[in-house]
């Protein structure tokens, strides 16, 4: 008979994983404006369509799963709600490859081993009684997914599912479980099933469709890049020393180049190393010498930096200024 058992938040072992903690627990937020002002208390700037499907996804326990660019922000909602909420962040990287012994559990095959021999060294006969010592939870290492469904003092803890893309669709079938039921089977154990469901955030960079039968135990939505103003607010929110000419003019830049025909746009987090970058040299506006050569922050891939290079940044600059001029 399967037995249905509750993790005993026992010392967590195995593969590091990323945590935040608070000292103090904090309520879920109580409205749509609750959650904006969530976020904004760590620097978020979210627009309301997010906070909105952020809100419900709280409030209904279902997981949220955020598709975008990479460097929108999808990942920083789940660490912001950590670290607002006060509450544990577990995070597990996705990548192709990625198994149940890398993200839900594995045996210490290595100390089931050494205390195989020290019983066999001390005379133990009972084979059945050897079997369940070994096959117990202290042997057991906890990887995120399982880490995940333990009881935490501060409250269920976010599971940051990042990238999910990157794995293979087995694995994505794996996590229908777990998504549908906050459970993980363990043959040797039984059904581990969270008191407490956590607080579920998968990322996606769309490089490949994730199945429906994924997407439908969970709230969508689409991160997009944001307008120039909200871009705005957000460089000089996370870059205060940046000038403030100079951080109109690089979200203008950067808002321009996101039209230009890139093999990889830039996304915020670009847009927040460039401004970092430009107050590093002591830059107060936009000049195409010191564009190029600081295209590489901005830029990941050499045919993008090479199209923008020279005549066409100093052409980019002149309309962003025109543009900049005309609003005043």
């Amino acid at each position: 008979m399967r037995r249905e058992v509750c993790c005993s938040g026992n010392l967590r072992i195995g593969r590091r994983v990323d945590t935040v903690k608070q000292t103090t627990a904090r309520a879920l937020p109580a409205s749509i404006d609750d959650t904006l002002s969530l976020l904004a208390a760590a620097d978020y700037l979210a627009d309301r369509s997010l906070a909105t499907v952020l809100f419900l996804a709280l409030r209904m326990g279902r997981p949220l799963f955020l598709e975008g660019e990479a460097g929108v922000g999808k990942t920083e909602v789940a660490k912001v709600l950590a670290a607002t909420l006060g509450r544990r962040l577990i995070r597990l990287q996705c990548y192709e490859g990625l198994d149940v012994a890398a993200a839900v559990y594995e045996w210490n095959y290595a100390a089931q081993m050494i205390a195989i021999r020290l019983a066999e060294a001390e005379g133990a006969a009972d084979r059945d009684r050897l079997e369940h010592d070994v096959f117990s939870e202290r042997f057991l290492i906890k990887r995120p997914l399982l880490q995940a469904l333990e009881p935490d003092t501060a409250g269920a803890p976010v599971l940051l599912i990042d990238e999910l893309d990157r794995t293979d669709e087995a694995f994505e079938a794996f996590l229908l479980e777990v998504l549908a039921d906050f459970q993980v089977t363990i043959p040797e154990l039984g059904t581990v099933k969270a008191a407490h469901p956590p607080i579920v955030v998968v990322t996606s960079n769309r490089t490949r469709e994730i199945h429906d039968a994924l997407k439908r135990r969970c709230l969508y939505h689409w991160v997009g890049y944001p307008t120039a103003a909200r871009e705005l607010q957000i460089v000089r929110a996370k870059v205060p020393g940046v000038a403030r000419k100079l951080s109109q003019e690089v979200v203008h830049f950067v808002q321009a180049l996101r039209k230009e025909d890139l093999f990889k746009a830039p996304g915020v987090a670009e847009t927040l190393d460039w401004a970092s970058a430009l107050a590093e040299l002591d830059a107060v506006a936009l000049d195409p010498a010191t564009v190029s050569d600081t295209l590489g922050v901005l830029l990941k891939y050499q045919d993008d930096i090479a199209r923008l290079e020279g005549t066409r940044a100093k052409e980019l600059i002149d309309e962003v200024r025109a543009e900049l001029r005309a609003a005043e």
